[in-house]
């Protein structure tokens, strides 16, 4: 009886450590444009910024996509704090959301505001007098009741990229939405991204505490972002020899972030991750990513395509109708991907 026992706990223990590795996930793509014209806040739809077609939700479900990331702003949806959500605002994202769902994806809401909010041009931390976090819950709460009828969303992204945040604890900010949010959906997975820039290769570093945050419906996942260029930001202003890397940079920057998942039994995804398409070299240390990740049951979402990002380096939109270098290495992980909402509720549930 007592080697049952322990055989029982040990069996706890190990389905406990693999948390976040009992299913593989959707990759996706994020479809850039309605967080654009940051120096025109609320702005003019259409010339400081514009929501994704269904065309180009179509072009990528028919690559197998199957999981679309909207960014979108805080000041866009709410004008003022504590005010009701712009009507034609809100009118956009579930149109968006219809789209996706017509064909068969899911989405990602992400607030793209990095952990700020402007106000007569001047930006203030979530936390400050300014931006109160019952501000930062307030506008959650109301987004997430309006949204909660919606069987699509893959997850409530609730700030990205946090960074610089002073004596305003990321932490509190997250649990006290986090609890917000439930107040009026138990049923949608929370997506919560960490303090500096959200970087995979420091998270333990900025966001161990994380660890610590409760969710009643146990739907937290970690939000992680991976760019292989030497500052870690995305930008790759050098070139592939300059930027000191090998093929296997990618894994080993996504590594520490992965690891952390394991040994605390959470459940996450990486938001952005993204390479140039002007040299071939970047394409094997992107496919040896991909490989890690798929290996350790991660998905992730490619950053970025739109159609006002056509030139961006890192784009995946096609131009012409034809294919960007990257689509040739990022098509072999989606060609079994599986219904992202199906693979969502089974992993959620088994845990």
């Amino acid at each position: 009886m007592k080697s049952l026992i322990l055989f029982v706990l040990s069996l706890c223990l190990y389905v406990t450590a693999s948390f976040a590795q009992s299913s593989v996930l959707p990759f996706g793509v994020a479809l850039c444009g309605a967080e654009f014209g940051t120096e025109n806040l609320p702005g003019l739809y259409n010339k400081n910024y514009i929501y994704p077609q269904k065309s180009e939700i179509e072009y990528f479900a028919d690559k197998g996509v199957a999981l679309m990331q909207l960014p979108f702003r805080w000041e866009r949806i709410q004008h003022e704090l504590y005010g009701p959500l712009d009507v034609e605002e809100l009118t956009r994202i579930k149109k968006f959301l219809h789209d996706c769902d017509s064909t068969g994806v899911a989405v990602i809401l992400n607030m793209h505001n990095f952990g700020r909010y402007k106000t007569n041009g001047i930006e203030n931390i979530i936390g400050s007098l300014n931006v109160p976090i019952t501000a930062f819950k307030d506008v959650w709460k109301k987004l997430s009741s309006e949204l909660s009828g919606f069987t699509n969303i893959y997850g409530l992204d609730i700030m990205n990229e946090p960074h610089d945040m002073g004596p305003y604890s990321w932490y509190t900010t997250a649990q006290e939405v986090i609890s917000a949010i439930r107040q009026v959906n138990v049923e949608v997975p929370i997506m919560v991204q960490g303090e500096s820039y959200s970087n995979a290769v420091n998270w333990t570093k900025f966001n161990d505490n994380l660890k610590n945050l409760y969710d009643p419906s146990n739907r937290i996942v970690y939000n992680a972002h991976c760019y292989f260029d030497n500052d870690n930001s995305g930008r790759y202003q050098f070139s592939y020899d300059a930027s000191g890397v090998n093929a296997q940079t990618g894994v080993e920057k996504v590594k520490p972030f992965i690891e952390w998942l394991k040994d605390n039994g959470k459940r996450g995804f990486i938001g952005e991750f993204g390479v140039p398409k002007d040299d071939a070299r970047w394409l094997p240390m992107l496919d040896n990513f991909l490989k890690y990740l798929t290996a350790n049951d991660i998905s992730g979402s490619y950053w970025a395509a739109g159609q006002w990002w056509k030139s961006y380096p890192l784009s995946l939109h096609p131009i012409g109708g034809s294919d960007q270098p990257q689509m040739t290495v990022y098509a072999k992980y989606l060609q079994n991907n599986t219904n992202p909402i199906i693979a969502l509720s089974t992993t959620v549930a088994s845990r």
